[in-house]
Formats: C-alpha cells, structure tokens, sequence
C-alpha cells in the first residue's frame, strides 16, 4: 500500500468515526422513511406519466377506428357511383389504418403490462414502507428508552463525561480545602509556638516568655495561699483532737499504776498502738475539715 493509498485510508477512517459519533440513529431512521416515500412517490409518478401515454394512444386509436370507417362508407359511396378507382383508394387508406390500429393496440397492451407492474411495485413498496415506518417508530422509542436508561446510569454511578468533570471538581475542591486547612493548622501552630511575632504587639517572644512565668509564678503563689489555709484549720483542730487523746490516755497510764510497768515490752507495744490510732483519727478529722473547706469554696465560687 502506498503512502497515497495509506493517507487516503486513514482520512476516511476518521471521517467515518466522526459520522459514527455525529450520527443520531432517530435521525438516520426519519431519514430514510422519507427516502422511501420519495420513492414511493416517484413510483406513482411514473405509473401516472405510463397510464398518460397509454390513453394518447387509446386516443389514437379511437381516431384511427373512425377513420377506418370512414373510409369504409367511402369505398361504399364509391361502389355505388360505380366508381371502383375512389373504391379502391379508399379501401387502401381502411387498410393503411388498421395496420396502424393493429400497432396501437400492441403498444396500448405494453403500457398496460408496464402499468400493471408498476401499480404491483408500488402496492409493495407502500406495504414495505408502512412496516418500515412501524419498526422505525419501534426502534425510535427503543432508542429513546435505552438513551434515558443510560443518562440514569451515568447519573447514578457517575460514569458520563459531565459527571466526570464535576467529581473532578469535588476533587479539587477537596484537595484545596485540604491545603487550606493544613495552612491554617500550621500557622495556629507557628503563632503559638511564637514562631511568628504578632504584628499588632510590641512584644517578643522574650517578653511573651517572661509574662508567662510571672503568670505561672501568681498562680503558684495562690495555690499556696489556698494551700496553707486549707493546713492551717486542719492542723488547729488536729492539735485539739490530739490534746484530748493525751489527756485521756495519760489518765489510763494512771489509773493503770504498776500494772504497765510489771509489762515491760508490753506497754511500749500498747503505747504505739495508741499513738498509731490517734495519727488515724487525726488523718480522717483533717480529711473531713478539708472536704468541708472544699464545699465552701464550691459554694462561695457558684
């Protein structure tokens, strides 16, 4: 194949794809049906210009069969006038016209079979065209069915070019507000790490350090405050509750005598098993205090 051959191959191969996708089947059926009429049409023409010329002719004839006898009641006239030569004459002319009588009617009986064909012809191709035209319809909503199934497809898996080009948009619309947000998270990021100096503050990141240890410094130094009155009622009840407890004991070690001497190591174990006591009750009386204190801090904040 040559390279003239090859050009003119591939050119009409494209031009056959571009048809094929311009082509609308609905179109190219609407189309046809009209070719077929058209054809119809020239087929009834046809038949019309036939059935003309086969009446010319009838015509003709016609003429031609008065002219006949004519020539008949001529040669009769002429017989009777004793005139045997017009007789004769008139006699040839009857002949000469029924010879031409004789061809008309052979080329009438032509026109008629041609006429009768063509009348047969045009009776199938009507019946042809109405079953084209009744599948063409058929077809025609096929397509059209088939056509909104398949936009209902595209729709709802998102498979059409239209459809394509808005999940290309979702995309980039997500992919940037991705970016955007990662931009704002890392400069939330760099500003409080103080990355980035406020440009509507005087202060550095020095300064920013320095305020936030004397913040820190005043909230310790309160908690403190807080601490050491929450201790201090603590301690004073504690001290009473302890005062009692020695009291109370050092009368038993009395009223007790010799009897805790006699023991020995005894009374040393009874001795810390007191003291041990006295440390437990101390622990929940400051423990309840501090609950108390807590409630009056709760109450007086609300």
């Amino acid at each position: 194949m040559g390279i003239l051959s090859r050009t003119s191959y591939i050119i009409r191969s494209k031009l056959n794809a571009i048809l094929n996708r311009a082509e609308d089947p609905q179109e190219t059926l609407d189309y046809s049906y009209e070719q077929l009429r058209d054809q119809l049409q020239d087929v009834k023409q046809g038949i019309a210009d036939l059935t003309t010329q086969k009446k010319r002719l009838e015509i003709q004839k016609r003429r031609l069969e008065e002219n006949v006898e004519k020539h008949n009641e001529q040669a009769r006239e002429a017989v009777r006038q004793n005139r045997d030569d017009l007789a004769r004459k008139a006699l040839e002319k009857k002949k000469q016209k029924m010879n031409q009588i004789e061809g008309l009617e052979d080329q009438i009986a032509e026109l008629q079979r041609q006429q009768d064909s063509l009348v047969e012809k045009k009776n199938t191709l009507q019946s042809r065209i109405e079953e084209f035209r009744t599948k063409k319809e058929t077809m025609k909503a096929r397509y059209e069915a088939a056509e909104a199934s398949a936009k209902v497809s595209e729709a709802m898996t998102g498979a059409g070019d239209e459809f394509e080009d808005v999940g290309r948009a979702i995309e980039r619309a997500e992919e940037r507000t991705e970016e955007m947000e990662a931009r704002s998270q890392a400069l939330d990021e760099l500003q409080e790490t103080g990355a980035f100096e406020d440009a509507l503050s005087d202060q550095d990141e020095i300064d920013r350090e320095l305020e936030q240890l004397s913040t820190d410094s005043s909230v310790d130094a309160e908690l403190e405050t807080l601490k050491g009155e929450m201790g201090q009622g603590s301690s004073n009840g504690a001290t009473t509750e302890a005062e009692t407890e020695t009291t109370e004991t050092t009368a038993d070690d009395g009223g007790n005598g010799g009897g805790s001497s006699s023991d020995g190591d005894g009374s040393d174990v009874d001795a810390a098993d007191v003291d041990t006591e006295d440390v437990d009750v101390e622990a929940e009386i400051e423990q309840s205090e501090v609950e108390a204190e807590l409630e009056e801090l709760k109450e007086d904040e609300q």
